[in-house]
């Protein structure tokens, strides 16, 4: 059995085009979850555009395959002095990898080395593969009403379609 080695570097606008892809193919693993499942056929929650934004301001990275073919992202934005996680999505293929942990230490060094003072997120309070596994990484959930920004978050989510009370806001302290 042929083991593939992954690597994480920053993404180039080449890669952008790839992107929204990998996040199709991620969330079809929300097919698991009747409540979710319609998830599998949204469409991406950010475009190529987007993308083409966060690697311009060196806030993307992607995994890459031995063929440098990227098969995992993890896009972010600034906030004050946090990084703000707006996207991690691993393709079908590669998830079990360590992909996401991978690109998730990539986004903290950046944000340690940046002196900033945290990380945040939003996801799924009770998807096995969101809340609990960034709560295993170190984030902690917070109330949502004690940080204006990512309350909005959570409310546009919940605008967007997803359940209500189904998300949760999550930060990082470096």
């Amino acid at each position: 059995m042929e083991v593939t080695v992954f690597t994480v570097r920053l993404a180039r606008q080449d890669d952008a085009p790839k992107l929204p892809a990998i996040e199709r193919s991620a969330a079809q693993v929300f097919r698991r979850i009747p409540a979710l499942a319609f998830l599998a056929e949204d469409e991406p929650s950010l475009s190529e555009a987007d993308h083409r934004a966060c690697i311009e301001q060196e806030l993307c990275w992607v995994a890459v395959d031995s063929a440098d073919t990227p098969c995992g992202f993890l896009s972010a934005e600034l906030n004050g002095r946090d990084l703000h996680i707006v996207e991690v999505s691993v393709e079908a293929r590669a998830q079990g990898a360590g992909l996401g942990r991978a690109l998730l230490r990539e986004a903290c060094d950046y944000a340690r080395t940046h002196g900033m003072a945290r990380v945040t997120l939003t996801t799924f309070r009770s998807v096995p593969w969101n809340a609990p596994f960034y709560e295993r990484l170190g984030f902690r959930e917070v109330l949502p009403e004690h940080e204006s920004h990512l309350a909005g978050k959570v409310r546009q989510e919940e605008a967007s379609g997803l359940p209500p009370g189904s998300r949760c806001a999550m930060v990082m302290v470096l």
